[in-house]
């Protein structure tokens, strides 16, 4: 018997068809755990529950009542919460001068603020020894480029789950995060089909590849299992890719570019005269 049978599991950000959330979710499912999945929109969320024979509830993180009635449909529902995971995230890719007040209030409210209700309202109803999984990203440690807002508030997260771990150690609750790097997801759905993109991110992992969702996911599970005495880390899920950098913006158009020559059979623009 798995030693998640009969845990209750949380997944936040599930609404998305193939997401990081929904990996997440099927996953403890297999291993016999009763899951709640929750986020912004009403039709996937119940396909997925109904798939995984477990329970969907609408929750926009951003929307403090909205975190509060998730954890008291977890405990109406489930009888209370061992484990909850933030899988949300906006991977919005603006230049630091041309990055809107809106833009910054935004990310705030889904990358921080909400983070910060949502752990509040999962430890109000979370038995001892439980976990919380933030899903954070490489690049709240290393560069990328016109990804300024998104870093910090992921960095900024990164030390509150430190400040959860620190407080909530004595209750054995464990906080930490797990930080990707590239994968192919919704969120990058506009570029993880191009191969010469994607090839521009591989070659700067040590191990020789971008990540999955399934690596993400052996690291979250991981992190909920028994055997796991870890507390207030960033688990660096990400091939070794923080031991070097992202590629820039220049290194990606060019590898684009040169791709898209080989395939027209034409020499790249700049060896064209």
């Amino acid at each position: 018997m798995s030693e998640f049978q009969s845990k209750r599991v949380v997944v936040l950000g599930a609404a998305g068809v193939g997401n990081l959330g929904q990996a997440v979710a099927r996953r403890f499912a297999r291993e016999g755990a009763e899951v709640l999945v929750a986020g912004r929109n009403a039709e996937p969320l119940d396909a997925l529950a109904r798939e995984i024979r477990g329970h969907a509830a609408l929750c926009d993180i951003t929307v403090e009542a909205d975190n509060i009635a998730l954890a008291r449909q977890a405990v109406d529902r489930m009888g209370g919460v061992d484990f909850a995971v933030n899988c949300t995230g906006w991977g919005l890719l603006v230049p630091f001068l041309d990055t809107t007040r809106e833009q910054l209030e935004r990310m705030c409210r889904l990358q921080f603020i909400g983070p910060y209700q949502f752990f509040q309202s999962m430890l109000r109803v979370m038995a001892d020894g439980g976990a919380l999984v933030q899903v954070s990203s490489a690049t709240a440690t290393i560069m990328m480029e016109d990804h300024a807002a998104y870093m910090g508030t992921k960095a900024g997260f990164d030390h509150v789950m430190r400040c959860i771990a620190n407080e909530f150690g004595a209750r054995g609750i464990r906080a930490n995060s797990v930080a990707p790097g590239f994968m192919a997801s919704p969120m990058t759905a506009k570029v993880a089909g191009n191969a010469a993109v994607v090839g521009a991110f591989a070659k700067e992992y040590p191990l020789g590849r971008v990540g999955t969702l399934e690596d993400a996911v052996e690291a979250i599970i991981w992190l909920c299992s028994d055997g796991c005495f870890v507390t207030g880390e960033t688990i660096q899920v990400n091939g070794g890719l923080t031991l070097r950098r992202n590629p820039t913006n220049a290194e990606i158009v060019a590898a684009a570019r040169a791709a898209r020559a080989a395939r027209d059979g034409t020499p790249p623009p700049e060896d064209a005269g």
